[in-house]
């Protein structure tokens, strides 16, 4: 193509430039604007976010498959034979305290992506959106709803390779499953807060640990708190974690602990209802 063809194109282009931009803009203004999305819309799309990062750096998942498994392969055969006689009859107690166990732990992770999210200032960006709110930490549990899931299937595949039967069939572990996470996700709110409250990340996950760890150690998922000593019962009987790990651990065989359900639900509601608006409230002062 000639100098003077490439001028005469571009000399074109240059007239056309107006032309396109107020046809363009005819066509914004005069065409319908879309719908703005809803709170369920936005949450799921920043859910759908959480999971894209799991898919992009599956080493996330170490935590959700490795380490539950290596849990339940090291206190069966240590302590099985000493609690209850043998491995076999000790993973029937362990394993739903187990899968608590784990579970609950990984919550912690929610609090951690938030506070690493804010220090890379992908949060200003989304606080400008023109969305629901909240919808961005809702999306974080949602997308870690996914992980506690995967955490419940490697769990429940390694110990039914154990020989771990539960009595209350598919039912009874699915509705034990579900309440577990339910509780998770209400449980995660807590490290929500401490993400934004906390400047580090390190800070998060050393706050997280010493929660954590009295928690589910000082609950029933090792050993009945009847053997314990009455001071240590008082706080076992009372531990959010305790309620849970026994309801999961009745309903998997073929009971209904009415009691302990209601306490689990109600540790959910109270945990949502105290640290989802303080929660909030430090989102939109961040």
């Amino acid at each position: 193509m000639s100098t003077a063809t490439r001028s005469t194109g571009t000399a074109e282009s240059a007239d056309l430039a107006p032309v396109h931009a107020a046809t363009l803009a005819a066509i914004l203004v005069s065409g319908e604007r879309p719908p703005r999305p809803n709170a369920l819309q936005t949450s799921l799309t920043f859910g759908w976010r959480a999971i894209l990062k799991i898919k992009h750096v599956p080493e996330q998942l170490f935590d959700v498959t490795a380490f539950p498994i290596m849990l339940v392969l090291m206190y069966t055969y240590l302590f099985g034979g000493a609690l209850a006689g043998s491995p076999r009859e000790y993973i029937q107690y362990l394993l739903p305290g187990i899968l608590v166990m784990s579970v609950v732990m990984i919550t912690m992770y929610t609090g951690l992506a938030v506070n690493i999210d804010i220090e890379k200032g992908v949060f200003d960006r989304f606080r400008s959106l023109p969305i629901w709110r909240p919808s961005t930490l809702v999306g974080y549990l949602l997308g870690d709803a996914l992980r506690y899931t995967i955490a419940s299937v490697v769990m429940l595949s390694v110990g039914l390779i154990m020989g771990f039967r539960p009595d209350g069939g598919v039912q009874g572990v699915v509705a034990g499953v579900v309440l577990l996470i339910v509780f998770s996700f209400a449980f995660s709110w807590v490290w929500t807060m401490f993400g934004l409250l906390l400047r580090t990340e390190k800070s998060v996950m050393g706050v997280s640990m010493m929660i954590l760890f009295p928690l589910t150690f000082l609950s029933d998922i090792f050993v009945r708190p009847e053997t314990m000593p009455g001071w240590l019962q008082a706080f076992v009987n009372n531990n959010p974690v305790t309620h849970v790990a026994s309801a999961v651990r009745g309903l998997m065989d073929g009971s209904w602990p009415t009691a302990e359900i209601a306490w689990s639900l109600g540790w959910a509601g109270a945990l949502v209802a105290v640290f989802g608006p303080v929660t909030m409230r430090l989102y939109n002062r961040k």
